[in-house]
């Protein structure tokens, strides 16, 4: 037993750790990436694709592709500011928002394809 050998030093304190380094400090509000996300979203979803529904005569070349494009681009964006952890916190609330943005969307149509089956 090494309790009996009064050769070694007993320490009551535990051996020095390393100390690390403060961790990066985060900064952006999640909520505000959640508002501004979903607004933003419906605005350059709307504004991007107005010339492609089916009384416009689908103006633009890029008529089917051009509704998932904003949608691709804002992802994009969203998961690089994710990826950083100093924008970590914004880019996550850009996520959640692209999720509201779903989620109300489906809403939307499914009341809006209720409605439209009352009048035929």
């Amino acid at each position: 037993m090494s309790e009996d050998n009064p050769e070694e030093a007993w320490s009551p304190l535990p051996p020095p750790r390393e100390e690390e380094p403060p961790p990066v400090p985060r900064r952006g509000s999640m909520v505000l990436g959640i508002l501004l996300g979903a607004v933003a979203l419906y605005a350059l979803y709307f504004g991007t694709t107005a010339g492609i529904a089916p009384d416009e005569g689908y103006k633009t070349f890029l008529a089917g592709p051009a509704a998932l494009i904003p949608i691709a681009v804002y992802l994009a964006i969203a998961g690089a500011l994710a990826i950083w952890p100093r924008t970590s916190r914004w880019g996550a609330g850009l996520l959640f928002g692209l999720g509201i943005f779903i989620l109300l969307g489906g809403g939307i149509c499914v009341m809006a394809l209720s409605q439209m089956s009352s009048r035929i």
